[in-house]
């Protein structure tokens, strides 16, 4: 089981051992600019900016920062959506060795208050529309700076806090040089979602970043043109899987990046209409949308040679349905926060295998090892914890050494999902560990029953959790979002599910929904489901 069986698929110019440069992903957008300097870095509606401009806008934002004190290690929050000002605020950042705070901008006043606190952040930057939320959280907090982004022309007067243009014209130009050890020194704190308690901090290093921005390089290096792509991101960049797949990645690669701010559906097929990108980063309810969507052939999806998706396992049915659609090939993979995030995808240039999450990118090891111990790897095909070793591996969390410890052992970073991997070295997984179904003694897998779901005509969405049962333990529940202008019963569903599953399996409720509660990444939250039962006392 020592073997690295995946190294087999690696071949001609794919390297598994590659090396990561000694830089800071600003010495990557630099470099980047000399070369394709008056090429389009961004695009964000009818704006555009060319390297060369975004190298300056970074400059003037770093310069802006180190005028009010900003130094080395302080921390400062990005609460935006994806805009411009997002990606010239995060170079900024790390230009001046300061630390990036990842803020999602859909929380609350409570959970912004925790998070700054944690950080310690004293400076955010933030979209105009949610400056009260973050003026009410300023008084319980230690925030001194506010800098406001208006993505409409508001003439608003924010008292002594600036907007974003004001913060840019503060700079003088001159931005003292910072010491940056790439191994030691943090780049980005990014705050895990927090469905099994407080919210954690993943300590990532300038190497992590750039590392994962390489790995992902050398793994689609084959299908990329330096110079030419053109990714589309509308997976929010303050998560950290568009953060490397999206933004650190299209850097390295001299793409241009077409920003939009949230996912509507005519919005996105008009702007793959409009801009032809040749990468589309997604998540599976992006795709089971455009794949539901009657004309998406008429959008000239087509342009899209590589969907990666992540963040949320890709249902067999959608992926051939969307890839039969559009032509375009979905390279399921798999991340997390602690990992910068990419981990494993199926590579492009050997076996896809549909329902896995391919294999390592380089420099990546993993084994599976049982759940009890976390010290025994399994053998082939048997089910067991995925924990993973390389250089995108976080340094910690931030301010707690027991998860650290825990999460962390020996190098090793445990990774919490089930998991299984063949004899190529491909993994397959399975479920959370804490997501887990025990009924009558059975382990059950939500996503091995959503599966099942997702085939029926009729499912247009399925998730799948456990709710007490006085007999069995926990029965399974099932919630289900009908394709619009078709209808289905529970009894047929359940009939359908005794057809096609083990009988332990089957749900014995199903319930019917308009929608289901999702991340703003679009990763359906059973722990909401858990928690909507759990208050309703059934």
């Amino acid at each position: 089981m020592s073997q690295k069986h995946w190294l087999q698929h690696y071949s001609g110019e794919i390297q598994w051992d590659m090396a990561i440069p000694n830089k800071t992903m600003v010495e990557i957008l630099r470099e980047t600019a000399e070369k394709v300097p008056d090429r389009d870095a961004l695009r964000f509606y009818d704006k555009a900016i060319t390297y060369r401009e975004l190298v300056g806008l970074v400059q003037a934002f770093a310069s802006a920062l180190q005028r009010i004190g900003v130094e080395k290690g302080d921390r400062v929050a990005i609460m935006l959506p994806n805009c411009p000002q997002y990606v010239i605020s995060y170079y900024g950042i790390l230009s001046v060795g300061a630390v990036v705070t990842q803020v999602n901008p859909m929380l609350v006043e409570r959970e912004l208050t925790f998070l700054l606190n944690d950080s310690g952040a004293e400076t955010i930057v933030v979209l105009g529309d949610l400056y009260q939320r973050v003026k009410a959280a300023q008084a319980k907090t230690n925030l001194e700076n506010i800098i406001v982004v208006n993505l409409q022309s508001i003439k608003e007067n924010y008292v002594r806090d600036l907007t974003f243009e004001q913060f840019l014209q503060s700079s003088n130009g001159i931005v003292y040089p910072v010491d940056i050890d790439p191994e030691e020194d943090l780049a980005v704190l990014q705050y895990t979602g927090g469905t099994t308690g407080r919210s954690k901090g993943a300590m990532l290093t300038h190497r992590n970043i750039v590392a994962n921005a390489y790995q992902c390089y050398e793994f689609y290096k084959e299908s990329l043109v330096f110079g030419e792509e053109v990714t589309l991101t509308v997976i929010p960049l303050f998560h950290v899987f568009a953060m490397t797949s999206g933004m650190n990645l299209s850097i390295l690669n001299g793409a241009t990046n077409i920003l939009l701010p949230r996912f509507d559906l005519e919005e996105v097929l008009n702007a793959i209409k409009k801009e032809q990108p040749t990468s589309f980063p997604g998540v599976p309810t992006m795709y089971i949308a455009i794949t539901n969507h009657p004309k998406a052939e008429e959008y000239g999806i087509n342009s899209i040679r590589v969907c990666n998706s992540g963040s949320a396992p890709m249902p067999l049915g959608i992926m051939r349905e969307f890839e039969s659609k559009t032509g375009a090939l979905i390279l399921e993979g798999y991340g997390l926060s602690e990992a910068s995030p990419v981990t494993h995808c199926n590579p492009p240039f050997s076996d896809r295998k549909p329902g896995s999450i391919g294999i390592g990118i380089p420099l990546t090891e993993y084994k599976i090892v049982d759940v009890e111990t976390g010290t025994r790897e399994v053998p082939y095909g048997e089910l067991g914890e995925l924990v993973i070793k390389g250089p995108q591996v976080m340094k910690g969390y931030w301010r707690m050494p027991d998860e650290t410890e825990k999460t962390l052992r020996d190098g090793w970073l445990y990774t919490g999902d089930i998991a299984k991997m063949d004899e190529d070295g491909y993994v397959y997984i399975v479920d959370r560990k804490k997501d887990m179904i025990i009924a009558s003694g059975y382990n059950i897998y939500p996503r091995d029953v959503e599966e099942v779901l997702y085939e029926h005509p009729a499912v247009k969405e399925a998730a799948v959790i456990g709710v007490p049962d006085p007999y069995r333990g926990e029965t399974v529940k099932a919630f289900i979002v009908k394709k619009d202008g078709m209808d289905v019963t529970e009894e047929e569903i359940i009939r359908y599910c005794k057809a096609n599953m083990a009988s332990y399996r089957v749900p014995t409720i199903v319930a019917f929904r308009d929608e289901l509660p999702k991340t703003n990444v679009g990763k359906v939250l059973r722990r909401a489901l858990r928690e909507e039962e759990a208050a309703s006392g059934k």
